[in-house]
This record gives C-alpha cells, sequence and structure tokens, in this order.
C-alpha cells in the first residue's frame, strides 16, 4: 500500500528511475533514497561536483518513513536538556543551533530548486492536554534561555487554544522556528534535484549483498556496484539487515489518519496556518493543517516490531485508525462529520537515546552508515546529510568530530525481553496518561513502569 503522501507526490511525478542492470561503479553507493540517502548525495555533490554518486533504493524514493511521516521539520531545541547530558553543553548548543538553520537550509534549498513541497514556516506549539502535563517543559524552556537559545514564547491558555485551534490544549510554548511539508513532494523534489545534478538513482533496486572490500561491491537482484565509498542510509531496514545494529534501534510504528479537504472548518477553528501543535505525552498526539484544507493528526508508540523485523503491518491501513479518529474528534468537534480520507504507518527506528547516531564499520572506514531519528527526522536528516558528505569528502570539521559520529550510545535488551517490555511499558504509558485526562490518579505500578521509556520521547514527533 501506497502512503497517502507519495500517492499524491507521485502524481505527474514523471517516469521512475530504472532498476540497477549489470555491473557497475561509482565513487559512492548509498543504499537507501529516503532523505538522509538523498541529503548527503546533494551536499556531497554540491561540494565536489565531479564525485560519481550512485543511490539503490529498495522501492521508490520515499516509500518508507521519509514519504509517510507527519511532515512536521522540527528542531531539537525540546530535548536540550538530554543533548547536555549526552554530549555537554558546548556541543549541545551547537547541535540546537544547527537543527534550527536545518529547517531555513531545507527552505532555502526548496526555494532554489524549485521545489514545491508545501512547506510554511509558521512554527511550532508545544502543549498540554491534561493538568498533569502542564509545567513538563519548564526546566528544559529554563535551560534554553540561560544559554541564550530560547526561541520559545509562553502563551495564555486562551491563546494556545486559539492558536492549535483546538480548547483540549490547555497550555503552551510557541516556536517560530519549526516548518510543517508535504513530505512526499519534498522527497520526491530532492530526487528530481539529484538527477538533474548527475547523481544516478536506481529505484526498484534492494541490496541483496555486499563485500565490504575496500572497494565495497553491493549486490542487487539484476547486477552488481563497486564503491570505495559505501553509505548505508536505510534507517528502521539496518536493525534487520545487519546483526551488529540489531538492539541498537527498537521499530515502533507512527500511525495516521487525514481528513477529507474542510478549509472553512480548519479556519473557523482557529487554525489558520501550518502551525504543528504536539502535546507532551511520552507517544505524543500531534497534528496539522495541509495546504488544501486537510487535517492530519498521529501518534507514536503503537506497534513494535520483534527482532528488528519489519512486519507487514506497517505498510497498511493503520490498525489504529478508529482510535487515532476518536482522538481527532476530540481535538476537532465541529471535525466529527467530515469523512477520513486515509490512514497508514510506517516504522520509526527509536534509538536509545532518541537521537541518531553515525560512524563507520569496524575494520571497513570506507562504509559509513546514520539512522536512529527516534521519530524526529524532516530536519535533522539534513544534519544527518552534513555529516556524511563531511565524512565522505575527507573533511575535519564539527560534524566529523561530533559524539553523533561515533556510533551507537547503549543498546535495549535482547529478544524477547525487549519486545515484551515494551509491550509492558506501553500499556502502563497508556493507562498513566488516560488516567490523567481524566483528572484520575495513575497507578503507581504505572507511573513507575512509564519511567522506564525514554525521555527523549516526549516532543519527539515528525
Amino acid at each position: 500500500m501506497r502512503p497517502f503522501w507519495i500517492e499524491q507526490a507521485l502524481f505527474g511525478d514523471g517516469e521512475l528511475a530504472p532498476a540497477l542492470q549489470g555491473a557497475q561503479r561509482a565513487d559512492v553507493c548509498i543504499v537507501g533514497g529516503g532523505f538522509t540517502g538523498l541529503w548527503t548525495a546533494l551536499q556531497a555533490k554540491q561540494k565536489n561536483p565531479a564525485l560519481d554518486i550512485a543511490i539503490i533504493e529498495s522501492d521508490l524514493c520515499g516509500a518508507g518513513a521519509s514519504g509517510r511521516n507527519g511532515g512536521c521539520v522540527l528542531t531539537w531545541s525540546a530535548k536540550f536538556l538530554t543533548l547536555r547530558r549526552l554530549f555537554g553543553e558546548a556541543e549541545a548548543i551547537r547541535l540546537v543551533r544547527a537543527s534550527e538553520a536545518a529547517v531555513g537550509h531545507i527552505e532555502d534549498f526548496c526555494r532554489a530548486h524549485g521545489i514545491d513541497a508545501e512547506l510554511r514556516r509558521d512554527g511550532t506549539l508545544y502543549t498540554a492536554t491534561s493538568q498533569a502535563q502542564v509545567g513538563t517543559l519548564a526546566p528544559v524552556m529554563a535551560a534554553l534561555e540561560a544559554c541564550g537559545i530560547h526561541s520559545y514564547a509562553d502563551m495564555a491558555p486562551e491563546e494556545v487554544a486559539r492558536r492549535s485551534g483546538s480548547a483540549r490544549n490547555l497550555a503552551g510554548v510557541y516556536s517560530p522556528i519549526a516548518a510543517t511539508v508535504h513530505p512526499g513532494k519534498l522527497v520526491r523534489g530532492l530526487r528530481r534535484v539529484a538527477l538533474a545534478m548527475g547523481i544516478r538513482i536506481y529505484e526498484r533496486t534492494p541490496m541483496l549483498d555486499y563485500r565490504a572490500g575496500p572497494p565495497a561491491v553491493v549486490r542487487t537482484p539484476a547486477g552488481s556496484i563497486e564503491a570505495g565509498k559505501l553509505v548505508l542510509a536505510m534507517n528502521a531496514w539496518m536493525a534487520g539487515s545487519f546483526a551488529q545494529f540489531e538492539r541498537t534501534i527498537a521499530i515502533v510504528s507512527s500511525d495516521m489518519v487525514i481528513t477529507e479537504k474542510c478549509p472553512e472548518l480548519l479556519h473557523q477553528s482557529g487554525l489558520v496556518d501550518g502551525v504543528s501543535v504536539l502535546d507532551s505525552r511520552t507517544f505524543v498526539y500531534y497534528y496539522r493543517s495541509t495546504a488544501d484544507g486537510r487535517l492530519m493528526l498521529g501518534k507514536g508508540g503503537n506497534t513494535f516490531a520483534r527482532g528488528g523485523r519489519i512486519a507487514p503491518v506497517f505498510d497498511q491501513r493503520s490498525p489504529y485508525a478508529a482510535q487515532l479518529t476518536e482522538a481527532l474528534h476530540s481535538f476537532f468537534p465541529a471535525l466529527r462529520d467530515v469523512p477520513i480520507t486515509a490512514s497508514w504507518n510506517g516504522p520509526s527506528d527509536r534509538s536509545v537515546t532518541g537521537f541518531p547516531f553515525f560512524g563507520t564499520f569496524e575494520g571497513a572506514p570506507h562504509i559509513g552508515y546514520g539512522f536512529g531519528y527516534s521519530g524526529n527526522g524532516v530536519g535533522p536528516t539534513y544534519m544527518g546529510g552534513q555529516i556524511l558528505s563531511s565524512w565522505l569528502l575527507g573533511e575535519d570539521n564539527a560534524w566529523t568530530r561530533s559524539p553523533l559520529m561515533q556510533g551507537p550510545r547503549g543498546q535495549f535488551p535482547p529478544e524477547p525481553l525487549r519486545y515484551a517490555g515494551s509491550i509492558v511499558v506501553r500499556n502502563a504509558i497508556r493507562r498513566k496518561e488516560r488516567a490523567e485526562d481524566e483528572d484520575r490518579r495513575p497507578w503507581l505500578v504505572d507511573t513507575m513502569l512509564s519511567k522506564l521509556a525514554s525521555a527523549a520521547g516526549k516532543a519527539d514527533k515528525q
């Protein structure tokens, strides 16, 4: 099943890129035609136009997480405390600033190359939808302000309700440094620019296996490609393809529904632009309007994969469509009679820290990788492109020296403990937040179990 965004983006997209045939060579081979792979190729090619780059993609560019997310271009500012704990204050400040700059870089790239990604830079609202959530972001707001990187403004409750379009949002903070996009049109637009720049793209070309070399050789169903450097940009699919990464990410779904066009009702609610709205749950609700007057709502933390394998359910209509529709109606009662156009889900590669990690294979420094965006990848994948393109070109800069380039930090428990534990913690979080929604005191055991979930999960959705 093609996700809604990709179906829209493919209309009038032109011919698909051919599958790889025969034995090919390139300076660089990138496995994965999503945001990370495309941004890496584009930035490397911009720096060195003579570089021969080939991308292989098992399906269509954007058919994975890049084309089925919520389209919220967010920064890392709301995760500053975790950044500081992991990497120190100086690097945390640099990464927050870089994540904010990435929003502008994406906007500038789209403008310069004529990519109509429906990008609207209208900011983001982090809200509270229960009294228990009120004030949860205060510590990070204070830390940002103390470091001089505070882009947020407190809003009065009535202004939060008006700006978000929903009285369910009781409190909140607003930052102008965020955007929303049509993710399918963005990823297909990047693909178009890459082809125009001379980057070879082979769609419907899965990697069957590879030989490390050097040079590295990737084998595909109808050919092979030899390259001096190999970049693995497969995101959630990395865990099932490489045993050394099986415990570095937990694969969990993000599920979405989208309505038919209803611009008049949205305007009446007060949701008049492209602001993204995220509440303060562990697995947040997030929503936004679209440029053509629909409402999209999503929620993470639903379906968990076993052992890093992408189950068929990740490519189907969301099994949580009814619950998401109920949540949409609770935010927007006036939309109760508006039909739901589509629902879908996709695999999110959640790391232990909640941040992506990059590195090279032990004993094969010409093979690089990057993944683990943890549900916030539309903006940070541009940073992933900065990291991997810097590595490809042998640069010594803040990106290649960043601790993000030092591989994964920590591992999840082995199976079956990871899967069983994920379900137990997820269900505890659901019970705890249901109690909070109803202004009841959660069970103590649910509160304790909920603390086992990564703190990075809050304010952490595309």
